[in-house]
């Protein structure tokens, strides 16, 4: 059996999309295949990677890799899921072969200010509202 292949999209791959592909490669088994890319790669946002650590997910060794060099590669993915907001979902580029575009909305932890303390609160209330969604989209697809 083929695992379903996915790319998940954010701006700087530094939080959102690292955690979606956290998730559905850890909640989906092995009927799932995800990946992560950045329209413009960054830096590992440190108050998701403390939320995912305390979620049981280590990716403080994870890099930021670019959408466009996974376009000039050729991958090939059964979805492409932006999860950034919709200005910014229009400026993905289109990947040949695919069998769905989603878009799931979700707020930027980079964006949020405050506390320590209120920071992680939000990553930890943006990681919940992915991991929900990604356990919905397993349910969906199996």
């Amino acid at each position: 059996m083929e695992r379903t292949r996915v790319l998940f999209v954010c701006i700087h791959n530094s939080a959102r999309s690292q955690m979606a592909e956290a998730f559905l490669n850890t909640l989906g088994g092995k009927e799932f295949e995800a990946e992560s890319a950045g329209i413009s790669p960054g830096v590992l946002n440190p108050y998701v990677v403390e939320a995912m650590k305390e979620a049981g997910i280590d990716i403080s060794k994870n890099k930021t890799k670019s959408v466009f060099d996974f376009v000039k590669e050729g991958r090939k993915y059964d979805f492409v899921i932006t999860v950034c907001d919709d200005k910014t979902a229009e400026l993905c580029p289109v990947f040949p072969g695919i069998h769905e575009n989603l878009h799931w909305n979700f707020p930027d932890p980079s964006t949020m200010e405050g506390t320590d303390e209120m920071k992680k609160a939000k990553a930890v209330e943006v990681m919940e509202a992915i991991r929900r969604k990604i356990l919905q989209f397993i349910a969906r697809e199996l």
